[in-house]
């Protein structure tokens, strides 16, 4: 469904209208995707779909394939790159953007249970920060992590940058919201899941961490780290640093510390 758009006030690419600005409201359980990787993630997904796309006209023969993946009930809106960048509210040198729904979002109960008997997860506590969060993504589809749990406290891997920091990560890593008040630890038990988590004071150096069969790596925002009582009932790792320096950027250490659990 080629439709081409000459019109930012066209009422059909709404959805995509000032999109930084509608990044900080929420889209009512729709995302936007950005760019040719990411695009192509989306329509080859099966936990998500592409409800609508808006290109300029010039990306239309590379994007090809990917737009032939797509439903046949899937708008394709093509916009030259003025009215693209009127349309979003900002210049958009990539000219291609989609908006995206996420299919039946499991409870972290139901996506815990599909996990292989090997299995490595990442838990998240309190990560605000979308650029951190994006990293984190990368990360885990990077090592294979089979799911990431967050906790109410994080920001949504769905905002548009987060996906884009991401590289597409956060459309191939399953993930799933911890309920309010919801006991992670407690989860993670009744996964057979042993939980490490990061902590500069961690009681064992992360390289010296025997490998278990079934491991959830815990990291929390970067500052206050996890609450003490969580680290309490967790075992410890630190990643050892030069000295007089004890931080890492939480996405950097979390790529560390997978990368060992995943082939320690």
């Amino acid at each position: 469904m080629l439709i081409p758009i000459t019109d930012p006030a066209d009422p059909r690419v709404e959805p995509y209208r000032d999109i930084r600005e509608r990044d900080l409201v929420g889209r009512q359980g729709l995302f936007v995707a950005e760019g040719e990787v990411v695009l192509n993630l989306l329509a080859r997904s099966s936990r998500f779909e592409a409800v609508s796309v808006l290109i300029d006209p010039r990306r239309q023969d590379k994007l090809a394939q990917t737009l032939d993946l797509l439903s046949e009930t899937t708008p394709v809106y093509l916009a030259d790159q003025a009215v693209l960048d009127a349309i979003a509210g900002f210049h958009l040198h990539r000219g291609i953007l989609a908006i995206g729904r996420r299919r039946d979002p499991p409870s972290a109960t139901d996506l815990l249970a599909t996990l292989p008997e090997r299995a490595l997860v990442l838990a998240l506590v309190g990560i605000a920060n979308h650029d951190n969060m994006g990293g984190l993504f990368r990360n885990a589809a990077a090592f294979g992590v089979d799911a990431v749990l967050l906790d109410t406290d994080c920001c949504d891997p769905l905002y548009r940058k987060a996906i884009r920091v991401s590289v597409g990560g956060v459309l191939t890593t399953p993930f799933a919201w911890l309920a309010e008040g919801e006991d992670l630890i407690a989860l993670l038990g009744q996964a057979n899941l042993q939980p490490i988590a990061l902590s500069p004071a961690g009681q064992t150096v992360l390289a010296r961490l025997p490998v278990p069969p079934r491991a959830a790596l815990l990291a929390g925002a970067e500052g206050p780290g996890l609450p003490d009582a969580v680290l309490a009932r967790c075992t410890t790792v630190s990643i050892p640093m030069a000295a007089g320096f004890d931080s890492l950027n939480v996405a950097t250490s979390v790529g560390i510390a997978l990368h060992h659990l995943r082939n320690g």
